[in-house]
C-alpha cells in the first residue's frame, strides 16, 4: 500500500470537530474527499435546525456515507439547543418519571429531529449509573443508581432513538458513574472489582447491546482488575469484555482523545517513546491497538493540526509494525455502518409522539417535599456554579423562566449569585419568600453555607435542586427537578405559579 493509500485508509477512522457554523472549512471538505470517516458537531457549529441541516447536506455533498455525530443527550447536555436550553429532559428526569414508554417517545422525538438535521449517530444514551456519593461529571446524565431500572430506561432510549433512523451510541463504557474525578481533567480509577462491574455498572450496557445499540463509546477510566490502562486504551476491556464477553460487534468510538485522561497519560504498554510523542497521537495509536474503531478529536482543539497529528502517529505505527493495515481497514468498515441513516421505524408503543412530550416528561419527573405555598411573588435566587465541560455554556437559571411563565404581568424578582452573599439576598427579599435554585448543592460548600445563613436569618425559603438530589438542607419546601434544562425549569415554574395561587391558609 502506498503512503497516499495508507493515509486515506487511516482518515477513515477519524472523527474530528471543526470551528464555525457556516459552510464546512476547506480542510474538512478536502479530508472528506480523501476518505475522512466523519465529523463531530458541537454547540459552536449550531445556530438552528435549518442551519444544521444545510451544514450536514454540505458535508454529505462531499461524501454520502460520512458519519455525522453529536452529543445530544437531552436535558443539561445539548448541542442543538445550546443557545436556549433543551426542550426535552435528560436521563435522570426520565428515570425519575419511571415510564419506559415515555422515555421511548422522548428518544424517538429527539431522533426524528436529529435525523431531520442530518445527524447519523447520537452519542447517547449515557448508560453510566449514578453514584450515591455523587460524581463530578455524570450526575443528571444518568438514568439513576439502580442497575435494573437504568437498564430498562437505556433499552427504551435506544429503541426510540433508532426507530427514528439515528444510531444510538452507549457511553461511557464500562461506566463512569462511580468515578471520583472528571476524565476531562484527570484519569479516574473506579473503586470497583470485576465482580462489582458485572453486578452493577455493566448491567445497563448489556441491556443497551441487547436492544441493538449500533455503537458504544469508551470511557477514559481505569478498572484495576482489568489492568492499569484506561478502558479506551485497554485491549482487555474493549476486545475482551465488550467484544467477547458482551458480544458487541458494532463500532467502538472513543471519547475525545484530547481529554487529559488520555492526552496527559503516559502508557507504557508498548514502546512508543521514540516513535510517537505523548499526547493525542499516542492515544490514537493505543486506542486502535486496543480495539477502538472511531477516534473522536477536536472537542476543545478543533483544527486540521489535531487530525493531522493523529493521522501521522498512526502512519508511523503501521510502518513500525505496531498496527496493521488490516486492523485499520476492519475499523473503517465497522465505522462506516453508522454513516448512513437507518430506515425510520414507528414507535413501538404505537402512540403518537406529542409535540410537548418533553414537558410531559419533565412534569412527571418533579418531586416535591413540604408545604409548597407562596403568599406573594418570590425573589428567585439562582446560585450559579460552573458547569462541567460536557454540559458547556448552556443557559441555566429558574428566574427568567418563571418570569416568562407568568407573562407580561410578572412581578418576580431575580438575583443571580456566583458566591455567598446572604446580606444581599436578605435585603432584596424585604421579608418576602425566597426561592433558591441550585445545581448539585451538596458539592458546593458556599451554596450550603448561604442557605444555612438564610435559614438562620428567618428567611422563608423554597429550595429548587436541579442536579442529582442530595441531602436535605433544612426544614423548608423543596422541589427536585432532576435536571436543569429549559423544559425542567418550565415544569418547576408551573408549580411555583400554582403555589402562588394557593396562599397559606387556603384549603
Amino acid at each position: 500500500m502506498s503512503d497516499a493509500e495508507l493515509r486515506r485508509l487511516i482518515k477513515g477512522v477519524l472523527l474530528p470537530g471543526f470551528l464555525g457554523s457556516g459552510p464546512p472549512p476547506d480542510w474538512v471538505r478536502a479530508w472528506l474527499d480523501a476518505g475522512l470517516g466523519g465529523v463531530v458537531l458541537f454547540g459552536r457549529n449550531i445556530v438552528d435546525d435549518e442551519q444544521v441541516a444545510s451544514l450536514t447536506e454540505a458535508l454529505r455533498d462531499e461524501r454520502e456515507d460520512v458519519v455525522i455525530g453529536i452529543d445530544e443527550e437531552g436535558g443539561d447536555v445539548t448541542r442543538l439547543d445550546a443557545g436556549t436550553g433543551s426542550t426535552v429532559p435528560g436521563s435522570l428526569a426520565l428515570g425519575a418519571a419511571a415510564d419506559v414508554e415515555l422515555t421511548r417517545a422522548v428518544a424517538e422525538s429527539m431522533g426524528r429531529r436529529l435525523a431531520d438535521c442530518g445527524v447519523t449517530v447520537d452519542f447517547a444514551p449515557s448508560a453510566d449509573l449514578l453514584s450515591p456519593a455523587g460524581d463530578p461529571v455524570i450526575g443528571v446524565r444518568s438514568f439513576g443508581s439502580d442497575p435494573a431500572a437504568a437498564a430498562a430506561q437505556v433499552t427504551a432510549f435506544v429503541e426510540g432513538l433508532q426507530a427514528a433512523g439515528v444510531a444510538a451510541c452507549l457511553k461511557h463504557f464500562p461506566g463512569h458513574g462511580a468515578a471520583e474525578s472528571d476524565s476531562h481533567h484527570a484519569l479516574p480509577v473506579l473503586p470497583r472489582t470485576e465482580q462489582e462491574m458485572y453486578a452493577r455498572d455493566l448491567v445497563p450496557f448489556q441491556a443497551g447491546i441487547r436492544a441493538g445499540a449500533r455503537a458504544v463509546m469508551t470511557g477514559h477510566l481505569v478498572v484495576t482488575d482489568w489492568g492499569p490502562e484506561p478502558a479506551t486504551l485497554n485491549p482487555r476491556v474493549l476486545g475482551g469484555v465488550l467484544r467477547t464477553e458482551l458480544g458487541f460487534d458494532g463500532p467502538i468510538i472513543t471519547d475525545a482523545l484530547e481529554m487529559a485522561a488520555i492526552s496527559g497519560h503516559s502508557p507504557d504498554a508498548i514502546a512508543l517513546d521514540s516513535l510517537v510523542p505523548e499526547g493525542i497521537g499516542r492515544g490514537a495509536v493505543l486506542a486502535l491497538a486496543a480495539g477502538a474503531d472511531g477516534l473522536c478529536l477536536g472537542g476543545e482543539l478543533a483544527d486540521e493540526s489535531v487530525a493531522l497529528a493523529a493521522q501521522e502517529a498512526v502512519v508511523a505505527s503501521v510502518k513500525a509494525g505496531i498496527l496493521t493495515e488490516e486492523r485499520i481497514a476492519e475499523s473503517v468498515t465497522r465505522l462506516a455502518t453508522i454513516g448512513l441513516a437507518a430506515p425510520r421505524g414507528g414507535s413501538r408503543s404505537g402512540a403518537r409522539i406529542a409535540d410537548d412530550v418533553g414537558l410531559i416528561a419533565a412534569r412527571r419527573a418533579l418531586r416535591v417535599s413540604g408545604d409548597l405555598r407562596l403568599a406573594c411573588p418570590p425573589l428567585v435566587v439562582d446560585l450559579a456554579v460552573a458547569p462541567t465541560i460536557a454540559v458547556g455554556d448552556v443557559p441555566w437559571g429558574l428566574g427568567p423562566v418563571l418570569r416568562e411563565t407568568q407573562g407580561a404581568a410578572s412581578d418576580v424578582r431575580v438575583l443571580r449569585l456566583v458566591e455567598s452573599d446572604p446580606e444581599r439576598v436578605i435585603a432584596a427579599a424585604a421579608g418576602g419568600p425566597v426561592v433558591v435554585t441550585t445545581r448539585d448543592a451538596a458539592h458546593h460548600p458556599w451554596v450550603r453555607e448561604l442557605i444555612g445563613r438564610l435559614v438562620d436569618a428567618g428567611v422563608e425559603l423554597v429550595h429548587v435542586e436541579t442536579g442529582a438530589p442530595g441531602p436535605s438542607l433544612g426544614e423548608f419546601p423543596r422541589i427536585d427537578s432532576h435536571g436543569g434544562s429549559l423544559v425542567c425549569l418550565r415544569a418547576v415554574a408551573e408549580l411555583l405559579v400554582d403555589a402562588q395561587a394557593s396562599p397559606k391558609g387556603s384549603s
